[in-house]
């Protein structure tokens, strides 16, 4: 399986394969005609207040933001990651769609960090 990223502002294509939308919140100005969203995965993303924090300094303390975000997909009360797995698995390409504007420190880069190892 191929795991990719990539912005929900940037131009959809075929080779996006299955296209994730892991944001909370629909992307700004996005239609979904547009988005070519087959999956939005509202439940995998940063919780409410996770959000917030990472807004607020996305640079300044990324470690942390992406160790209270793996220790939520973690939570075996929250079955999300579960549930995403069992959707991607079997699927030959699939890519992550975010909104954030930083392509290097977001939940994207952290979740498929976390999905890589659970869909080999």
């Amino acid at each position: 399986m191929e795991l990719r990223r990539k912005r929900a502002y940037d131009t959809a294509s075929a080779e996006d394969g299955f296209r994730v939308l892991i944001d909370r919140l629909w992307p700004r100005g996005v239609s979904k005609e547009r988005a070519a969203i087959d999956l939005w995965a509202k439940d995998i993303a940063p919780s409410t207040e996770l959000r917030h924090d990472w807004h607020a300094a996305p640079d300044a303390d990324f470690e942390t933001n992406a160790q209270r975000y793996r220790d939520q997909l973690a939570d075996e009360s929250a079955p999300a990651l579960k549930a995403l797995v069992r959707e991607l698995t079997g699927r030959p390409v699939v890519t992550l769609v975010y909104a954030l504007h930083n392509t290097e420190h977001n939940h994207a880069v952290v979740l498929e960090g976390v999905l890589r190892p659970l869909l080999e």
